[in-house]
């Protein structure tokens, strides 16, 4: 499994995440000891919090059609003092849900079906704790790799990266998802050297609700929208234009809402983006290093605290976390350090409810590895990776 110039195959799909054959496969993640894995650099036990402890959902995306991947959607739980991940059963009869998103209301999650016949699955969460799977729709597109649920809680957003489109699907009541609204293609501009096409990584809203943005690595290019809060369809008011080549990947707002950076996968780069909330249009500063030397690291994804100080970057080939201080309200992100992240392929990252832990999903490591999170965003890691088949996504519920 070597890096790849961007994502690998998606199972079945050339060109996408190079998955290794369609068998399900891997134990459950209940099956496997939460403590078979060794620590982590500089690991230690997390200075518990002042006051009453608690014990929150943690939920665990992957591939199960990749060999020893899982069986379905990981759950777990994890203490919010400590970070300790404790290992519960699977959500099965959904396939390769190699992303997930949290409905506003806590009541239900999403989750894409990675695959040639690209799907999206509703997930109820049960007051007592348990889940009940509510069905799946087409997104119209291959390959989906992330989905977001609009601020309204109407209507879910995804990201077909094979097929280079966008969907939007109408959320019910319960939940539920219904038939799509609307889907959009990429069709402009032309892909970017040796990109073979669009490849549509992320869809999200802005922090006002009232833009959409897609990044799309494959043209080199993020797009804004204006969702119809009626119809559920997506009209084009801006687009913005990343150096050629530099294959934009995941992007996240500063709280202010007035600036968004964004992680380039294939120059290494981060980006500061200016965005303004009346137009949607987003204005992409220049490239800026990542701390991990010379060479292509894949960052895949960054977060930002809630308090909007400091924003932390997965480093896939190298295998690290970047700190970043934010100053000047958002507009300038200056480069602090990096920290090994204890796993191999950092995919995602999540930051707990609090801010006070970063879990990162670590796909070739098959672990996910915690770290608490300083005053000064600093992270120490803490425990020991936590056994999860073939980690792709973790999301910590509140």
């Amino acid at each position: 499994m070597n890096p790849a110039p961007h994502p690998r195959p998606a199972p079945g799909l050339p060109g996408r995440r190079g998955l290794l054959g369609g068998l399900l496969a891997g134990a459950a993640l209940a099956a496997v000891p939460a403590l078979a894995a060794p620590a982590h650099a500089g690991a230690r036990p997390a200075p518990a919090p002042a006051g009453p402890r608690a014990t929150r959902p943690l939920l665990l995306g992957t591939y199960t059609s990749e060999g020893g991947g899982g069986t379905g959607i990981g759950t777990a739980a994890y203490d919010t003092g400590t970070g300790a991940i404790t290992p519960g059963p699977v959500i099965t009869g959904v396939e390769n849900p190699s992303y997930l998103a949290p409905h506003p209301s806590g009541a239900t999650v999403y989750a894409v079906a990675e695959q040639g016949a690209g799907a999206v699955t509703a997930v109820a969460i049960r007051p007592d704790g348990t889940y009940e799977v509510l069905g799946s729709r087409p997104t119209g597109g291959s390959g989906p790799t992330h989905l977001s649920v609009h601020p309204s809680g109407r209507w879910l957003l995804s990201a077909n990266y094979t097929s280079g489109s966008v969907a939007v699907h109408p959320i019910a009541e319960d939940g539920s998802l219904g038939e799509r609204t609307d889907l959009v293609t990429h069709s402009s501009p032309p892909p970017g050297p040796g990109q073979g096409g669009p490849h549509a990584h992320q869809i999200v809203t802005s922090p006002d609700g009232g833009r959409v943005l897609a990044v799309d690595l494959g043209t080199d290019t993020v797009y804004t929208y204006r969702l119809d809060a009626s119809a559920g369809t997506l009209t084009e008011v801006s687009r913005a234009a990343l150096a050629p080549g530099s294959g934009p990947r995941h992007l996240a707002f500063h709280p202010g809402g007035r600036f968004a950076y964004l992680a380039c996968e294939l120059d290494n780069t981060m980006v500061v983006c200016a965005y303004d909330p009346a137009t949607g249009a987003l204005t992409p500063g220049p490239g800026q290093s990542t701390g991990t030397g010379s060479g292509v690291s894949y960052p895949a994804q960054p977060v930002v605290t809630g308090d909007g100080a400091y924003v932390h970057l997965a480093n896939r080939g190298h295998n690290s976390l970047t700190r970043y201080a934010v100053e000047g309200d958002g507009a300038v992100l200056r480069l602090l350090d990096t920290v090994p992240v204890g796993g191999d392929w950092p995919r995602q990252l999540a930051l707990s409810p609090d801010g006070s832990l970063l879990f990162a999903a670590n796909q070739r490591s098959s672990t996910v590895t915690v770290f608490g999170v300083g005053p000064d965003g600093s992270l120490t890691g803490v425990g020991t990776p936590f056994p999860a088949p073939v980690a792709v996504c973790v999301l910590p519920l509140p």
